[in-house]
């Protein structure tokens, strides 16, 4: 099966999972700065060392899954929040005196360390049920709260909500993203597949019908059945109805060539070793003296577009109209140009072929060649032939693909 595209959602809570990993170990070196700077104005110590102690040691030791948001469940989440809290109340405990109404808490700013986890994990809704509990230690611990007590509460309760309104609204555009990502990704599966039937089924079935025609009596009755079920296939085509396959078919005089294709493949395809198979009577084919290597994928699709080219000149210019292929590589992009002396194309007729679910030159060209990264242009004056021109540049079809 070709090499796909692959949609990958890269979360949007990793960096901030991360970002609070540091921020933890940042707030509980500054809260233990501020213990050890006020040491001697506490009257029970030995309590604010035990509570920093198991606060760095904690904060340290759940580094990685904090860093992971799938480990980051609710049982953790409330252990931590649990931490944090009996740290605000043992506040008082370790400062009996007067020192702590005024003064920070034990654990200081990294109490909103647990509050921004839930945050993150569970959007505003989780930030303002912990801060809540948060305000509420707080509060209580002061015993006699002030205007600032008030004030910090708040703007903790305010910040964390705000901090889990943006955390949902990046995960509503996360998913919103990735499905148009599923989306883009479905529609180019889809066109791979409809240029894969236009160029076997309904060629196919177009040279049933054209040759039916000719030869009259029960034939033509066969190429009136082939050319109803050609018409109905490029409708199921339209449509995106088509069936997955894994294998895409070339046309050319007359005979089917399927050709698998493989994830990944190894090595370099020479290009023109797909394409001199056209030359012949009636195409004339240029080529550089050296090989034209390309990815064998890239290699495929452009052969598979000069196919479709060549098949439109067949069908469009007369089986009498000469056609040439020019290979160029300019080393950054290979150019292919496939001209013909026909009699062009009028005015407005690939917009009506295409209405009509005859889609070559959009989806069998014009489609390759943008998968690729490439450009399909074609020019075409009444009276004086078409010319197609097919660049791939090495740049993202790349010589590995």
């Amino acid at each position: 099966m070709a090499k796909r595209e692959r949609v990958v959602r890269m979360s949007v809570e990793l960096p901030l999972w991360r970002a609070l990993a540091g921020y933890r170990v940042l707030t509980t070196l500054y809260a233990v700065a501020i213990f050890v700077n006020g040491y001697h104005k506490f009257e029970r110590p030995w309590v604010g060392i035990g509570y920093l102690s198991v606060l760095t040691v904690w904060n340290f030791a759940t580094l990685p899954r904090v860093a992971n948001a799938a480990a980051c469940t609710k049982r953790f989440l409330a252990v931590d929040l649990a931490v944090v809290l009996t740290g605000i109340l043992l506040t008082p405990v370790a400062d009996v005196d007067a020192q702590h109404v005024d003064g920070p808490t034990l654990p200081t700013i990294a109490a909103a360390g647990a509050v921004i986890a839930f945050a993150i994990k569970g959007g505003w809704r989780w930030a303002g049920f912990a801060s809540s509990l948060v305000a509420v230690a707080n509060i209580v611990e002061r015993a006699h709260p002030t205007r600032d007590t008030f004030h910090n509460v708040i703007l903790v309760w305010i910040a964390s909500i705000g901090i889990g309104y943006i955390v949902e609204v990046a995960r509503a555009s996360e998913a919103t993203l990735a499905r148009a990502l599923e989306i883009e990704a479905a529609t180019r599966e889809r066109e791979r597949l409809a240029r894969d039937i236009h160029d076997s089924v309904l060629q196919v079935l177009a040279m049933v019908q054209r040759r039916g025609s000719a030869l009259g009596g029960e034939a033509a009755e066969l190429g009136r059945l082939a050319g109803e079920q050609e018409v109905a296939l490029r409708t199921l085509v339209s449509s995106g109805l088509v069936p997955p396959t894994r294998a895409s078919e070339d046309f050319e005089n007359g005979a089917v060539v399927r050709a698998v294709e493989v994830d990944d493949e190894p090595g370099e395809t020479d290009l023109r070793s797909l394409l001199a198979r056209h030359a012949g009577s009636k195409v004339s084919f240029a080529e550089p003296g050296a090989p034209v290597l390309l990815a064998p994928r890239a290699a495929r699709e452009l052969a598979a577009a000069v196919s479709a080219a060549l098949d439109n000149v067949r069908r469009h210019a007369g089986e009498s109209a000469q056609a040439w292929i020019l290979v160029e590589d300019w080393g950054d992009e290979v150019i292919v140009t496939v001209r013909d002396d026909g009699p062009g194309i009028p005015a407005g007729r690939l917009e009506t072929a295409e209405g009509e679910g005859r889609m070559g030159v959009a989806l069998s060209i014009r489609g390759r060649l943008r998968d690729l990264g490439g450009t399909a242009e074609l020019i075409s004056v009444p009276g004086q032939g078409t010319e197609v021109e097919l660049k791939v540049p090495r740049g993202k079809a790349g010589r590995h693909g």
